[in-house]
């Protein structure tokens, strides 16, 4: 049993101050006033030192894993390491629930990752389903983000989800000049930046990905059903227009990954979907693409979630940047990493939140130099995790 003293609880309807938490087992028991909560020898007690008492970060979108697991183009690590080491990572940085965000690409020139190839996804799938029943120390979950030109990927998907190892699956078309890279200006710096090559050769690249063969509704319709079948949240991604999302929505999809303007976030907030941005947008002052800027979106109340996309430290400096430079309250901006995505994905029961009977996933936020903020202590399962001492 611990009970953590001395801190600002952060809720879901405001960060109260005056209160105590008392966690038993794996679970938050009580809350309570300030000494109200009678100690004995089975209490451990944790002086939060005046920091925030926040859920734990819930990151629905995250590819992190890839750069751990194959830090160059030629380089492999051992996948097993690189879970267990990015895990040390997400501990840091606040996040308790990881949804590592896998590719099922067919093919991509101008970023080729072998980590991306269809072995070596099974293999990482496999490793993060076995961490359910091992030692581990953070809540791994599998992303299946399945680009529609993959068609030889369709059935493995299906097998994946039969198998209970996917968790959120997300419809991606990365075709140059739509979604993500509707400007092909965009495109072709970004091809670029990988590569060596003449305006010539992403002229062919172009031409390739906009005659290539996609993954026809029927089939999208029944990986669809499956996961609806097995409680799985579908998400699309880069959603340009309107009539992508009424598409999407159609074959059930309630989340909107990164939608591409203003305009097309409100209206998938109108239709009811929950809507994602990443949190280096935040911190990058815009998109790298372009594209929507978060902090904007989030003005504007358009978007309910923020991923840390492929920059986990972004997950706790975005909600603290937000709130710094807009003056949105803090509360609200916690929501963004916690109790909203923790409902996108229906966890909302256990998870996300601090209230009494609910999983005690718990961080300890202070703020060193003045305004700083850094993790100082982490629980996951009512299990003290990591306690961080900075020094003077």
């Amino acid at each position: 049993m611990y009970l953590i003293t001395n801190g600002r609880i952060v809720t879901e309807a405001a960060i109260l101050d005056g209160f105590d938490l008392l966690i038993k087992e794996e679970k938050i028991e009580q809350i309570a006033f300030t000494s109200e909560i009678p100690l004995d020898e089975n209490i451990e007690v944790i002086d939060a030192n005046g920091g925030y008492i926040s859920p734990g970060f819930i990151d629905l979108h995250s590819d992190y894993i890839e750069h751990m697991a194959a830090p160059r183009p030629t380089s492999l690590m051992n996948f097993h390491l690189s879970l267990r080491e990015v895990e040390k990572e997400l501990i840091g940085h606040g996040i308790t629930t990881m949804y590592h965000s896998l590719s099922l690409f067919k093919f991509t020139e101008y970023a080729y990752k072998p980590i991306r190839e269809p072995e070596n996804v099974r293999k990482l799938i496999d490793l993060i389903d076995q961490s359910h029943t091992s030692s581990h120390l953070v809540r791994h979950r599998f992303h299946a983000r399945f680009e529609i030109d993959n068609v030889d990927e369709v059935e493995n998907l299906k097998s994946y989800i039969a198998e209970k190892k996917v968790h959120l699956i997300s419809f991606m078309d990365h075709t140059p000049g739509q979604g993500q890279y509707r400007d092909l200006e965009v495109y072709r710096q970004t091809v670029k930046g990988y590569n060596d090559l003449s305006d010539a050769d992403i002229d062919r690249i172009i031409t390739k990905h906009l005659t290539k063969e996609k993954v026809a509704i029927e089939a999208m319709q029944n990986i669809a059903q499956a996961a609806k079948e097995n409680k799985i949240a579908i998400a699309s991604h880069d959603d340009d227009s309107i009539e992508k999302l009424e598409l999407v929505r159609s074959i059930g999809a309630v989340i909107s990954e990164f939608p591409i303007t203003m305009e097309i976030a409100k209206k998938a907030k109108e239709q009811g979907m929950y809507t994602v941005a990443g949190a280096p947008n935040v911190l990058l002052g815009g998109s790298h693409s372009g594209n929507l800027s978060a902090a904007e979106a989030i003005k504007e109340s358009a978007i309910d979630i923020l991923c840390s996309d492929y920059y986990p430290a972004a997950m706790l400096h975005s909600i603290f940047e937000i709130n710094k430079k807009y003056g949105l309250d803090l509360a609200e901006m916690f929501k963004l990493v916690t109790i909203n995505p923790a409902k996108a994905v229906k966890l909302d029961h256990e998870i996300g939140s601090i209230k009494e009977g609910k999983k005690a996933d718990l961080l300890i936020i202070e703020k060193i130099q003045s305004d700083f903020p850094v993790i100082t202590t982490v629980m996951v399962d009512g299990k003290l995790i990591q306690k961080t001492n900075y020094r003077i």
